[in-house]
């Protein structure tokens, strides 16, 4: 089966066809490093870091850029309201996004482009918009000319005057139009600049990808990906500068959004009190608990967060480095082809899980092999890469229950299994394991043992 993903610029899903099969391009927009990632943003990062594994089991050579913002408006406030420089905030916040991410299994891209790194490139393609007509100058400021890019919209699907109502476009008298977006912009003394044919100041956020993407990858990309919140006017921006600078038809051939995540069934807000951090849910959680359920809905459909699905995710985890500790003794297989077809069917994470569990099933029943396959799969997946033994250590430490209580509830599932109440029976189990205790039935009864032990 050839890798078919949904193409946001298209609204279909399509064969992914790459430019150049040897060097298949890719980039998504990475954090701003004003302070610690929350889950919203560390479902992009899982998603794509999975879409770069599928991407090189198919081809010989993926370049993937996933970028840092390091200059923006947050970060300043932060360094001001600290008295240090932005290199300090984005540093610290840099190091503890890299940190957090590994724990969620998220790899390195192969590109981590810093916008701060790139403010030649950045100044040379404003020249270019400039010289061409697309942008002007304007009160120290430089600004894109959405009226000289007839496609502007094509993305989003708006009309300009939708775009305009209700979204994030700066209001501003020297604007030619209220959707024109801003390329440079001055900076006082005591914020970061840079010398350019305008002035001190310092780029827009939109450029800096553009910039950076062109400048690792080439002016025509394969794939370029982010959250559905940047369709407009991140990436909107992004397509009409580009494209303008290099007189192309296309920046991006294909383009992939992921949806929000919620919370209990609520929008994640600062409002509301419940936008929650990785760096605190690590405290709490194991980070392949976490990755399992940012996994666990379609990377296009919105992810509810709750404490049901962690523990939900935390027993079938138990569950299966149990199997692996039981049956595994490290034999090379292929990932089990139901697996690898869900994920290039559009990433349909939900169907490669269960089938991941259907492998589960199979483990016990042959010389090892389904053992070795499950172990394969869950590394398409980035999950089961731990040894059993880590998992387990790390499991045992959080149990937390006594073992008379233990005993009480194995006894309270017996009787409920001789009156055929199987829900019931089914309930003290899978409570049991999500607080880290795995009940084995023998013929000589009911055990129990730490998860893994």
């Amino acid at each position: 089966m050839s890798l078919e993903i949904y193409n946001t610029l298209t609204r279909r899903k399509q064969a992914f066809v790459p430019q150049d099969p040897e060097r298949v391009t890719m980039y998504a927009c990475g954090p701003t490093v004003y302070n610690y990632a929350h889950i919203g943003n560390a479902r992009p990062a899982v998603i794509f870091d999975l879409l770069y594994r599928v991407l090189r089991r198919n081809f010989p050579s993926v370049v993937y850029a996933r970028n840092i913002t390091d200059v923006d408006d947050k970060i300043n406030q932060t360094a001001t309201s600290e008295g240090v420089p932005i290199s300090v905030i984005s540093r610290r916040y840099a190091d503890a996004y890299h940190a957090d991410m590994a724990k969620l299994g998220v790899e390195q891209p192969t590109i981590e482009p810093r916008a701060t790194d790139h403010i030649a490139e950045i100044i040379a393609m404003i020249e270019r918009l400039i010289k061409q007509g697309n942008a002007y100058v304007a009160e120290a400021h430089v600004l894109f000319d959405v009226g000289t890019f007839p496609d502007y919209g094509q993305l989003s699907r708006r009309d300009r005057r939708e775009m305009i109502a209700g979204s994030r476009v700066e209001v501003a008298p020297y604007k030619r139009n209220p959707g024109d977006f801003v390329l440079w912009k001055p900076s006082t003394q005591d914020q970061p600049g840079w010398d350019s044919p305008w002035g001190r100041g310092r780029p827009g956020w939109h450029i800096e990808c553009s910039a950076m993407s062109a400048a690792h990858l080439g002016e025509v990309i394969d794939i370029h990906a982010g959250g559905q919140d940047l369709v407009f006017p991140h990436h909107e921006n992004e397509i009409a500068q580009s494209r303008c600078a290099h007189g192309t038809e296309v920046f991006a051939r294909y383009w992939m959004h992921n949806g929000f995540v919620t919370v209990d069934k609520r929008k994640m807000s600062k409002s509301l009190g419940n936008t929650l951090v990785v760096h605190e849910l690590l405290k709490q959680w194991p980070g392949e608990v976490m990755r399992y359920v940012l996994l666990s809905a379609h990377y296009r459909q919105p992810l509810d967060w709750s404490d049901k699905a962690l523990e939900q995710a935390q027993a079938t985890l138990d569950r299966l480095y149990g199997l692996l500790q039981d049956h595994d003794d490290g034999r090379a297989a292929e990932p089990d082809a139901a697996v690898v077809a869900a994920l290039e069917d559009d990433l349909n994470t939900p169907t490669a899980l269960a089938a991941l569990n259907q492998v589960a099933r199979r483990v016990g029943s042959d010389d090892g092999t389904a053992a070795a396959c499950l172990r394969t799969s869950g590394a398409v997946l980035g999950l089961l890469q731990q040894s059993p033994e880590e998992w387990s250590e790390r499991r045992s430490a959080q149990v937390d229950i006594e073992p008379d209580e233990i005993e009480e509830l194995i006894e309270q599932r017996n009787a409920a299994r001789q009156q055929r109440d199987f829900a019931a029976a089914d309930r003290i189990r899978d409570d049991l394991a999500r607080q880290g205790i795995v009940l084995k039935d023998g013929p000589n009864g009911t055990t129990w043992e730490t998860a893994n032990r």
